[in-house]
């Protein structure tokens, strides 16, 4: 599958590209929420991982757009913030599924496949 990867954070952006691509998984990671918004316009992926704490372009913002621009893609949320309300409120801006940080990187890969 070809995965989006949205992690600002270069060691665990660079852990979470290289298990994924172990697993046998094409992954386009970026840094910032434009800089998704702008791949998710020109290419076709499988999934999108976003991270809610990008610096230029907040998750939750990139979401919200990307939905408003009829973007389908799914879309799972990789981020610390373990509260309920966070959750719910990136389920009902459109994300597919919500992970919390650290992951295991079989956990995302089946999530991933669950979402697709």
């Amino acid at each position: 599958m070809r995965l989006l990867l949205a992690e600002d954070d270069l060691l665990l952006g660079q852990a979470t590209s290289k298990g994924l691509a172990q697993l046998g998984h094409v992954v386009d990671w970026l840094t910032s929420g434009e800089q998704v918004r702008t791949a998710a316009r020109n290419f076709a992926y499988d999934c999108i991982l976003l991270d809610l704490g990008l610096p230029d372009l907040p998750g939750e913002t990139c979401l919200r757009l990307l939905r408003r621009e009829k973007q389908q893609t799914p879309v799972i949320i990789i981020t610390a913030a373990a509260d309920k309300e966070a959750k719910v409120r990136m389920l009902d801006c459109g994300a597919d599924d919500y992970l919390v940080k650290p992951f295991d990187i079989d956990e995302l890969a089946a999530r991933v496949r669950a979402v697709v």
